[in-house]
């Protein structure tokens, strides 16, 4: 059982920076993938970005230039550094990791989840 525990969240100002990070109780390099969601009041759960095990990350289209995963294999921690921040990204924001090495993007793949950390824009 993996268990996670995210921390970084903050009220910004549009443009502003925030860094996100996620501590895992077990050690994920080469094991998991992991990756960050999103999920705005009403909204459906939408994924920001994700690493898989051999190292590869992504990012969504709607965090493209603005967002970089990273992982600290020693530390057990899954980093967002978010730049350029807009009101729209205001949301809840949570870590997850997937049992199998490679990523697939549906939260429903996603066993292991953080209580989230809150990040507003205004």
């Amino acid at each position: 059982h993996v268990q996670l525990v995210e921390s970084g969240g903050g009220s910004v100002q549009p443009g502003g920076s925030l860094k996100l990070s996620c501590v895992a109780s077990v050690v994920i390099y080469r094991r998991y993938c992991m990756g960050w969601f999103r999920q705005a009041p009403g909204k459906e759960r939408e994924r920001v970005a994700h690493i898989d095990s051999d190292g590869l990350t992504t990012i969504a289209d709607s965090m493209k230039g603005r967002a970089t995963i990273s992982l600290d294999n020693a530390k057990k921690t899954l980093y967002l550094q978010m730049n350029s921040l807009k009101p729209e990204d205001t949301a809840m924001y949570y870590c997850a990791a997937r049992k199998f090495g490679y990523c697939v993007y549906n939260p429903q793949a996603f066993a292991y989840w953080g209580q989230g950390t809150q990040v507003t824009v205004s």
